[in-house]
């Protein structure tokens, strides 16, 4: 493991590559480069989450913390390993301070593995616009968690007001056991259904996913009720005129099937962390239509899927309590293939670390590498000796937003 303080994003470049020529036959084939977002105070978190999600699919681990970004200096630390703490793959964890935060990109692309499917997940609450963020902008899959948001409800609305395919959010990952469940209950059920009604905590996004996932796929009204305090899913009902069918939990675990005229069954329904739900999300790099489907009939906004994968950047200062933000005209969508030599050399000795800006005014960043959009995942030799020499990242000059 290479420990860097107060460095620059070349460096971090060039201690990657020392490390994979040390580690020898460690250094494999990588399937996808996921990008990490999270705050300083939910690290350990999140890089447990990464950690067990990684271990599942071979990838570059890039861990990006943003702390002080109100600070005058901006400042890069990192910790750069392969077989090491996180896991058997190559693992970058950033600490970026002031102006620096805002432009991480400048000192992750040059980071990505060449070749491969990147996606981004944001631990914390997201931000509002995937636009205000180009580590969001040059991914393949953006994998969000809305009940980090104060208001989880709002925080769905909004990734329906902003959504773009290829885009997913780990309150719909939660509903895997419960949709096969169900759907697997439907298998001996020969009846039309009329109505059903899903019972759960107050203010669940799960609960609202799987409502418009029912009705987008029964054509029926589909309703939550609210109750208790937990936030858990705890029944769903389906009605069939004389008869209904249901599945309601038992306890952490189990859950039961019971349906008019037969015996109840008791199957396994067990609870699962979040490194368990992003390694879900990770054996599929393409676009997840069906959540696409029920996040609009959810929210009442039709067609979805059919809106452009691409994304601009759009230029959005949190220190800025205008809230004004400027359109870089960074077409992308397809993640950046490899990294801006530009970005990495910008950091070279004696210059600002890599992505920072001085003090004086903000940068617009612009991620304009494309490629084609990926399907499945597939392994590909990376070697971070070579990234960096295919895409560009570029900023206009500091003062320009």
């Amino acid at each position: 493991m290479t420990t860097l303080w107060d460095t620059t994003g070349s460096e971090v470049v060039k201690a990657l590559s020392a490390e994979r020529r040390a580690a020898g036959a460690l250094a494999f084939g990588l399937a996808l480069t996921l990008v990490v977002v999270v705050d300083e105070k939910h690290v350990s978190e999140a890089e447990g989450a990464a950690t067990l999600a990684a271990s599942a699919h071979p990838c570059r681990l890039l861990i990006v913390v943003r702390r002080q970004i109100e600070s005058p200096h901006p400042r890069l630390d990192a910790e750069v390993s392969i077989g090491g703490r996180l896991g058997p793959g190559e693992a970058v964890v950033m600490r970026m301070s002031g102006r620096l935060a805002l432009h991480a990109e400048s000192v992750v692309l040059p980071l990505l593995a060449p070749d491969a499917p990147v996606v981004t997940w944001w631990h914390d609450e997201p931000p509002t616009r995937i636009a205000y963020d180009p580590l969001g902008v040059f991914a393949d899959r953006r994998v969000t968690d809305v009940t980090a948001a104060p208001d989880p409800l709002a925080a769905l609305s909004q990734r329906a007001k902003d959504f773009a395919p290829g885009d997913t959010d780990l309150s719909w990952t939660r509903l895997t056991p419960w949709r096969t469940l169900l759907a697997a209950a439907f298998d001996t059920v020969s009846d039309r259904p009329g109505s059903a009604v899903i019972t759960s905590g107050r203010a669940n996004p799960s609960a609202q996913l799987f409502a418009g996932w029912l009705q987008n796929k029964l054509d029926i009204p589909v309703s939550v009720e609210e109750v208790g305090t937990r936030p858990d899913i705890t029944k769903v009902t389906v009605s069939f005129g004389g008869s209904e069918l249901a599945i309601f939990r038992t306890d952490s675990r189990t859950a039961t099937i019971s349906r008019s005229g037969y015996p109840d069954r008791v199957l396994p329904l067990p609870g699962r962390g979040v490194g368990e739900l992003l390694a879900e999300e990770l054996r599929r790099l393409d676009d997840d239509e069906v959540f696409g489907e029920a996040l609009g009939t959810w929210s009442g906004l039709a067609h979805l899927a059919d809106r452009s994968p691409h994304r601009e950047h759009i230029w959005h200062d949190p220190m800025d309590r205008s809230e004004t933000a400027t359109s870089t005209a960074a077409p992308t969508g397809g993640a950046a293939q490899a990294a801006a030599a530009t970005a990495a050399g910008s950091t070279a000795a004696g210059s600002t670390p890599a992505g920072s800006t001085a003090p004086g005014g903000p940068s617009s960043s612009a991620v304009r590498a494309k490629r084609p959009k990926p399907g499945p995942a597939t392994s590909s030799t990376s070697g971070s000796e070579t990234a960096g020499s295919t895409a560009a990242a570029e900023r206009p000059k500091a003062g320009g937003a």
